[in-house]
């Protein structure tokens, strides 16, 4: 089979073009080179946790790959079958267990049998959705797709340790259905979580307040926040301190919308918990029925699915191109943008209408 030859420094550059193209890669049984990886990235090339995804993807497919080491700017991955069955992954650092998880649920999908898979390294991260994120927002999401993933939180990794343990159970379908996620969403109630360790407990209580006196002031009062303050004898609590906050809008018609914030050190606990509530805010405003995270997230997902997918999200990303364009060059997928890049946008996608083989 023919080599599918993947720019690495097309649109947002960075790490995500790594984790789509190798799922579907692993998909699609054709062989992989990615190049220019992470070009820009300060620095560029691999870092452990895209190793990890990568390596995590190539367990379900028994792969043979090339280029696995930190710094390295290009890769090559050799699919072979997909397999089911218990899978274990340590990324070594606190690099995010979420992005690992994102690149290798796709591919679980298609296996023969249900996967269950541990992951070690960070679970709250900059730059990456939060474990609750995935939890709350992303596995519900899928499931109106007819996927049924669960992943429960062990321990929380924060930087720069990380230590964090998940354990996800990812069940096969025998085709995805499309989903359409437009018109103006009925928010029914706010459900959040303000998460900390090691550190003194007002930190979690003040962000809760803070995103209360927020949202009771924009008309929402239907508000269900919780706290979670973990210390050093619990068995959740992580090794480093950390802290953050998801918020989570859920819709009449079943979907969800979510936005969160991690604590900085200097940050005030109050900011923490206002960024996150003006984020959702933001989003429930503009009447979307996706956040602007789980945008991009989706796009793999529908171009997989069979029949039309539509949704409209509150921004249109850099990340959320780049992942069309990878479907668009691997699958085939046909994708209509409506929107300008960080404005509000619809998206559509004829799927290829992938099915299990297995099943």
């Amino acid at each position: 089979m023919e080599e599918i030859s993947i720019d690495g420094s097309m649109l947002e550059g960075g790490g995500q073009i790594l984790r789509t193209s190798t799922a579907l890669s692993a998909l699609t049984g054709k062989p992989l080179k990615v190049f220019n990886v992470r070009a820009k990235r300060s620095p560029p090339g691999l870092r452990m946790q895209h190793i990890t995804a990568i390596r995590s993807v190539a367990a379900l497919v028994d792969a043979e790959t090339e280029g696995l080491k930190v710094g390295s700017k290009e890769i090559k991955f050799i699919p072979r079958t997909i397999k089911g069955g218990s899978f274990s992954f340590d990324i070594g650092t606190a690099g995010s267990v979420t992005l690992v998880l994102q690149a290798l649920t796709p591919v679980s999908a298609y296996a023969p049998k249900k996967v269950f898979v541990e992951i070690k390294g960070g679970t709250n991260n900059q730059w990456a959705p939060p474990i609750e994120y995935m939890q709350h927002v992303f596995f519900p999401t899928l499931k109106h797709m007819g996927f049924d993933g669960s992943v429960s939180l062990i321990r929380r990794g924060f930087y720069p340790k990380g230590g964090g343990i998940v354990r996800a159970s990812l069940n096969p379908v025998k085709i995805l259905n499309p989903i359409n996620l437009t018109g103006k969403p009925k928010v029914l109630r706010i459900w959040g979580l303000a998460y900390s360790c090691r550190l003194p407990s007002h930190i979690p209580q003040r962000m809760v307040k803070s995103v209360e006196e927020f949202l009771r002031k924009k008309g929402f009062t239907e508000l269900n926040l919780e706290i979670e303050d973990l210390q050093p004898q619990h068995g959740k609590c992580s090794i480093d301190p950390g802290c953050g906050i998801i918020l989570v809008a859920e819709l009449e018609n079943g979907f969800r919308i979510g936005a969160d914030c991690l604590g900085e050190l200097g940050k005030p606990a109050e900011k923490v918990g206002l960024e996150a509530a003006s984020s959702l805010y933001e989003q429930l405003v503009r009447e979307a029925m996706v956040d602007f995270h789980l945008a991009d997230q989706l796009i793999i997902w529908i171009s997989l699915a069979e029949g039309v997918s539509t949704f409209y999200t509150a921004k249109l990303t850099l990340h959320t191109l780049t992942s069309i364009e990878v479907c668009k060059q691997i699958l085939g997928a046909k994708f209509k943008v409506e929107g300008e890049l960080g404005k509000p946008a619809t998206i559509t996608c004829e799927g290829i209408g992938l099915k299990n083989k297995f099943l």
